[in-house]
C-alpha cells in the first residue's frame, strides 16, 4: 500500500508533468502562431512580391530586348526615346508600386522579422524605393533625364534572401504542425 507521502508524491509528480507538457504545449502554440505571422504578413507577400516583380521584368528585358538579347538599360548604346517612354510606363505601372508595396511589407512589419536586426538587403530596397520616388516626381514634371534610381535595386540578394527566409519558415512551420517531409526548391 502506498504512505500518504508517496500518494503526495506520486499526484505532485503527475501535476508537474501535466503542467510541463501543458507549458511546452503553449510554447509550441506561440512558436507556431508566430510562424504563421511571419509567413502570411512578412516573408509570404515579399516573396511574392519579389517573384512577381521579377517575372514581370524578365517579360519587359524579353520584349524590349535589342538583337544581342540585351535589355536597353544593360547596354553600351543608350536607349531610345520609345524605350525610355515604355520603360516609364511599365515602372509606374508595375515595377514602382510593386516596390513600393515591398518597402510597404518590410516597413510595416519589421516585428515579424528572423533577425534581431535589419538585413541590409532589406535596407537596401528601402533606399532603391525612395530613390525611385525622386525619379518618378521627375517624371510627373516631364522631367526625363534620370529613369532609374540612383539607388541599386538588390534583386539577386533579395530574391535569395525572400526565397531562403520564405523556405525556412515553411519548414518550421511543417515540423511545427508534426508533418514530415522536405519542402524542395523550384526553379530559379
Amino acid at each position: 500500500m502506498l504512505t500518504v507521502s508517496a500518494t503526495i508524491g506520486l499526484a505532485f509528480v503527475g501535476y508537474l508533468a501535466t503542467y510541463l507538457n501543458g507549458l511546452r504545449l503553449a510554447q509550441r502554440q506561440a512558436r507556431l502562431t508566430r510562424v504563421n505571422l511571419q509567413l502570411s504578413e512578412l516573408y509570404g507577400p515579399l516573396f511574392a512580391l519579389m517573384e512577381t516583380n521579377g517575372r514581370v521584368y524578365d517579360t519587359f528585358a524579353e520584349k524590349y530586348a535589342r538583337p544581342d538579347g540585351r535589355d536597353p538599360f544593360r547596354h553600351e548604346i543608350p536607349p531610345t526615346e520609345q524605350e525610355l517612354a515604355e520603360w516609364r510606363l511599365w515602372a509606374t505601372t508595375v515595377f514602382i508600386p510593386n516596390i513600393q508595396a515591398m518597402r510597404d511589407v518590410v516597413v510595416g512589419k519589421a516585428d515579424l522579422l528572423i533577425e534581431e536586426e535589419m538585413p541590409p538587403v532589406l535596407l537596401q530596397l528601402c533606399a532603391h524605393v525612395a530613390g525611385y520616388e525622386v525619379t518618378a516626381a521627375r517624371w510627373e514634371e516631364a522631367r526625363y533625364e534620370e529613369h532609374l534610381s540612383l539607388i541599386a535595386f538588390p534583386g539577386r540578394e533579395l530574391k535569395q534572401y525572400t526565397r531562403e527566409q520564405f523556405i525556412r519558415l515553411k519548414g518550421e512551420q511543417a515540423k511545427l504542425l508534426g508533418r514530415r517531409g522536405v519542402l524542395r526548391r523550384r526553379g530559379g
